[in-house]
């Protein structure tokens, strides 16, 4: 992250370039894509330093950064925040466009176990990324069932069904049609022989102008 060395003048000035501009957060500023989906949890988009800021305000303990992103621009500048605020940063990469492995998926619900609340939980866009881990947080942490829960990754929070990210609906639609018909508790279905990842995103279809929608148009990350 030489490039992003917010020690220097320059470099904390090429920071705050690269962050408005490339990673768009110039959309960011007035629209935060926010949403309390408890009264622990808020999803939202990126945060800047700036709304860290606020969201410290407002009680937040915990940050969840679900981009990976580790030589990025904005993570730099939000570790940085989030040190300066004394906000606890949790990293969990998690994609928009592959079924969740079986670790990953126990590795979410272990998180939501495990963490400080109130806590912001977060993306790019929050859409699609924050999205499934609503879907698993709300079965998880709070009990829902699947088919409730997944009224997380819906087209009010920007989700685009229609599109490559998409695959993160068939991975619940899967279970809905086989493993709950035979009984089976989400985590369970994901623990057995059935949970294939690689079969699952081969099996799954885009609609090619949601796809359109979601790579062209929006350049979703």
């Amino acid at each position: 992250m030489a490039q992003f060395d917010l020690s220097t003048p320059e470099g904390r000035k090429r920071a705050r370039r690269d962050y408005m501009w490339n990673d768009h957060a110039f959309l960011r500023l007035r629209f935060q894509n926010a949403h309390w989906i408890s009264e622990e949890l808020v999803r939202t988009n990126q945060p800047s330093p700036e709304q860290l800021a606020g969201w410290k305000a407002r009680g937040i303990k915990t940050i969840i950064n679900l981009r990976g992103g580790f030589d990025g621009s904005f993570y730099v500048l939000e570790k940085e925040a989030c040190a300066q605020l004394g906000l606890k940063l949790v990293d969990f990469t998690i994609t928009s466009r592959e079924v969740p492995s079986r670790a990953r998926v126990l590795g979410a619900r272990d998180l939501f176990q495990s963490i400080e609340y109130p806590a912001l939980m977060h993306c790019k866009s929050g859409a699609d990324r924050a999205g499934i881990m609503s879907v698993f947080y709300m079965h998880f942490r709070k009990g829902k069932p699947i088919a409730e829960a997944l009224d997380q990754l819906h087209l009010r929070y920007l989700h685009m069904k229609a599109g490559k990210t998409g695959v993160l609906d068939y991975v619940f639609e899967r279970y809905l049609a086989e493993g709950e018909p035979a009984g089976l508790p989400f985590v369970e279905w994901v623990e057995s022989p059935a949970y294939q990842p690689d079969a699952m995103k081969a099996d799954f279809r885009a609609k090619w102008w949601g796809t359109l929608f979601t790579e062209r148009l929006l350049k979703r990350e």
